[in-house]
């Protein structure tokens, strides 16, 4: 079983290169499904008004991922009149899609958390109140911090605990490179971007 990540970004490009994104993930999403590969939103960075993404990382499970990824990374050229400018002549719009390995993204070291036990919050009992079985892990490298007190034990609270930090590191992980990846799309010259691996051509509305 493959994982990825797939980033789409509108490079910072206009109004109607953000709607593309969108655009662009729903058609992933339902292919995806087409094909019965897993495709799970991580982020989404909304544009200026609704149904706008700047940006858009999604992970995706499954087999021969390489096959179904192939006719998407790189550029993609939407060709349509602008939703949004009503006399703009301009009708070509570039987005880029990129896509990462998780195993070569992931740098998990458990040397890394700080793991405290603090008592839970919230209806449960005597026992929640009284003992320490809430689980709270910080990855001291970036900050992020989680609490698990889904179980009465200590242990699971751990594992469960441990589990979602990790899930949460990979996401701060893959945002920085997903930066780098989007600075150096967004260099690009309009003649690299023209160069557009598949071309849509299919209203903005």
């Amino acid at each position: 079983m493959e994982k990825k990540i797939v980033q789409i970004t509108s490079g910072r490009g206009p109004l109607e290169c953000c709607r593309v994104v969108a655009k662009v993930q729903g058609m992933m999403l339902k292919q995806a499904k087409r094909k019965g590969i897993q495709m799970e939103v991580l982020e989404n960075k909304v544009g200026q008004r609704r149904g706008l993404l700047l940006s858009a990382a999604m992970m995706v499970t499954g087999h021969s991922l390489d096959a179904f990824l192939q006719e998407w990374i790189g550029t993609v050229q939407w060709v349509a009149q602008s939703p949004y400018r009503k006399y703009y002549k301009r009708k070509n719009w570039f987005i880029g899609i990129a896509a990462f390995d998780v195993k070569d993204l992931l740098h998990w070291n458990v040397k890394d958390v700080k793991i405290d036990t603090c008592r839970s919050a919230g209806p449960g009992g005597q026992n929640v109140n009284k003992v320490e079985t809430a689980v709270r892990a910080k990855h001291l490298p970036s900050g992020i911090q989680v609490v698990a007190m889904d179980s009465r034990s200590q242990l699971e609270n751990k594992k469960a605990c441990l589990a979602r930090l990790e899930a949460k590191v990979l996401v701060w992980q893959t945002e920085q490179l997903l930066e780098q990846q989007q600075d150096q799309w967004q260099a690009h010259n309009e003649l690299e971007r023209g160069n557009a691996v598949k071309t849509i051509k299919q209203d903005l509305f």
